[in-house]
């Protein structure tokens, strides 16, 4: 029997019908996310992730053309002439040239100068040089891995917080643990794509890219707690039979709103990834990723795993009453 409010009205988000069963096909869901988080940490692991200079140290040289800036196998000519070979460029706009590369001196510097000036007019005032240290690296490296930490532990905390008074059929942390593990999910899937871009396309990891995927994080716990809470209002209100079908409730009556959500979300930063240029790429493709990993966890995953645990738990009890 679909799941109806009172007085016979369809909860479906899309007007189905029949509601859907999200929790009857939980393990084709779990083995998709299987199959792509293993292969992202494979990915890592044999790629490894290629950090730009903001984390390992480094220079960055930028100038500014007064007509269109060179085409970039130009600009790769000079720096590998200078002996600087795996060196990052990019240009910005029409017309501003970003190069990264490894630590070099002033004279390595005036070097690479003369080849940019033999492509061009630069502008006066134009060029800015800055060379960053390892020390200050590592540093970013460790406050990266704070920020993640208090992230996840602020998230697991205000989950449980926030559902303590449901702690029947679960307990309110699992809420939170379940959230985690979907964002988790949601950061390693879009980190293994940019170990594949970094070793076949030389893609970094950079501050913008961290930012991102940040963002990430609060973006997919949103949707989840969303869910949550419908769960958690569904399960006072009492109108299913039993767990299970209180959560595949919840999830029909949500649906529409992540689904239309993040659609339009989508639609901006695809924008944004096609037409905003290469400086803003790299951030829009990590926003994309986590975005539509993060719609898809909240959905399949996280309340999903939320009855996984329920039932688990369930059938350990019955086995221990026929004891």
């Amino acid at each position: 029997m679909p799941l109806r409010a009172p007085g016979g009205k369809n909860l479906s988000a899309f007007g189905f019908n029949h509601m859907l069963s999200f929790t009857k096909h939980r393990k084709i869901f779990y083995t998709a996310s299987i199959i792509l988080t293993v292969a992202s940490l494979v990915s890592m692991a044999i790629f490894g992730l290629k950090f730009g200079i903001e984390f390992t140290g480094g220079s960055v040289l930028e100038v500014g053309y007064k007509q269109q800036a060179p085409a970039l196998e130009d600009i790769q000519k000079v720096v590998i002439a200078a002996g600087l070979e795996g060196t990052s460029v990019q240009v910005a706009g029409d017309q501003r040239v970003i190069i990264k590369t490894k630590p070099i001196d002033e004279s390595k510097k005036n070097e690479v100068m003369q080849g940019l000036l033999s492509l061009g007019q630069i502008v006066a005032g134009s060029e800015s040089f800055q060379v960053i240290g390892p020390v200050i690296g590592q540093e970013l490296k460790n406050k990266t891995k704070v920020v993640v930490f208090l992230s996840l532990l602020s998230i697991l905390i205000y989950i449980a917080i926030s559902f303590r008074k449901i702690s029947r059929p679960v307990k309110s942390y699992i809420y939170g643990f379940t959230g985690i593990v979907a964002l988790c999910h949601d950061i390693i899937i879009p980190l293994g794509v940019f170990a594949w871009l970094g070793h076949y396309l030389g893609v970094e990891i950079t501050i913008p890219i961290i930012t991102a995927l940040l963002t990430v994080f609060g973006y997919s716990i949103n949707d989840s707690v969303v869910v949550f809470d419908r769960i958690r209002e569904n399960l006072f209100k009492g109108q299913a039979e039993n767990f299970s079908q209180i959560v595949d409730q919840s999830l029909n009556q949500t649906l529409g709103r992540s689904v239309n959500t993040s659609f339009t979300v989508l639609l901006v930063l695809a924008a944004i990834l096609f037409f905003g240029g290469a400086t803003l790429r790299y951030f829009a493709l990590a926003l994309f990723l986590g975005v539509g990993f993060g719609t898809y966890s909240s959905i399949f995953i996280a309340s999903l795993l939320v009855v996984t645990i329920f039932e688990t738990r369930q059938n350990r009890g019955l086995l221990k009453n026929k004891k």
